[in-house]
């Protein structure tokens, strides 16, 4: 690994993992480059797929996307382990770091101690970065903090080794060897085809289309004696937004400036700015779309399924026009 490891705080976990670690091991590589050339921006609406009871709904391709992807995209050699047991886990982890290895790991947040108590949630997809060791303390380069933190081993084992969904079961991963020679104007005309095939599939209930059935499926809740009921499904759609989803906004935000840093590698200006500008509004609109889930959640008085269906819709209709531009890139 070259000597020029920053901490920077990041919009996106994986992302900015991989954004760090790319550019520690020599690459410079942004963050929304990482996320727009593995093509992960993403929708899906799942009812018969729960998580607490409730649909699933993701605004990014599944944990681990950018991870897996970025290796076969740039044809970088990535080292990749998952384990059976923490103390090997904890072993090589010190070796590795102690040789001077930069080194992404999937955790829970749950277990993470550094995390206020009110941030932390059993979500199993969290990445950060390792970069040493002070006695029992990793020092950790964890991408949504603004400084550098630390976590006890035994700590940080427990959250490598969290069970249920996306279980880590210890995985880490660093690059062994990265081409000196990329052709980006070659890789992200194809990330992007391939992302605009992906949002506009005709399966209805992703894409486009699976923002639309959500907004049919929200125009069809009504108060009634289980108002508990809608309450859980409008606060399970902002988190699955704005918590696990890192903002459904910011995931537009991600891509929009990729595609305004993908002029440099002459595609056509025009379109990647009427794109990048559509999904600007995408993104603005789901934030007004969570707020609006917010604001009912906490006073069903001024629950109105109309208005809160049509704000998503709009987002949608922003985003089909948008990725049909991105077709003729």
């Amino acid at each position: 690994m070259e000597n020029n490891f920053n901490h920077s705080q990041f919009a996106h976990c994986e992302s900015g993992v991989i954004s760090t670690l790319i550019s520690s091991y020599g690459l410079k590589l942004s963050e929304p480059m990482a996320f727009g050339i593995t093509s992960t921006l993403s929708f899906v609406f799942i009812p018969l797929v729960k998580i607490n009871g409730m649909p699933l709904i993701a605004y990014r391709d599944l944990p681990k996307n950018i991870v897996k992807k970025i290796s076969k995209v740039l044809n970088i050699k990535m080292n990749k382990k998952v384990y059976s047991n923490k103390e090997e886990a904890n072993d090589e982890l010190t070796s590795l770091v102690n040789d001077g290895n930069l080194v992404g790991l999937q955790t829970s947040v749950f277990y993470l101690p550094y995390f206020p108590k009110d941030m932390r949630f059993h979500f199993n997809a969290h990445n950060l970065l390792v970069y040493g060791k002070e006695n029992n303390d990793y020092l950790i380069s964890d991408p949504v903090f603004e400084e550098e933190v630390k976590c006890n081993e035994n700590e940080l084992n427990k959250a490598r080794f969290a069970k249920g969904a996306f279980a880590p079961k210890g995985f880490i991963y660093y690059p062994d060897e990265i081409p000196k020679d990329i052709d980006f104007s070659s890789i992200i005309k194809k990330a992007i085809k391939k992302n605009a095939k992906s949002m506009l599939t005709p399966f209805p209930f992703a894409g486009v289309k699976g923002m639309n059935k959500l907004a049919k499926k929200i125009s069809t809740l009504k108060r009634n004696n289980n108002d508990r009921f809608l309450k859980n499904y409008l606060t399970h759609i902002v988190r699955m937004q704005e918590e696990i989803g890192t903002g459904g906004g910011g995931f537009r935000f991600l891509y929009a400036a990729f595609l305004s840093e993908s002029k440099q590698y002459n595609l056509d200006e025009k379109i990647l700015d009427e794109a990048s500008a559509l999904l600007i509004k995408s993104g603005n609109t789901l934030r007004e779309f969570a707020l609006l889930c917010v604001t009912a959640s906490k006073n069903l008085d001024k629950f109105d399924a109309k208005v809160i269906a049509q704000k998503l819709e709009e987002a949608s209709s922003y985003e089909k026009e948008a990725f049909t531009l991105l077709k003729k890139i």
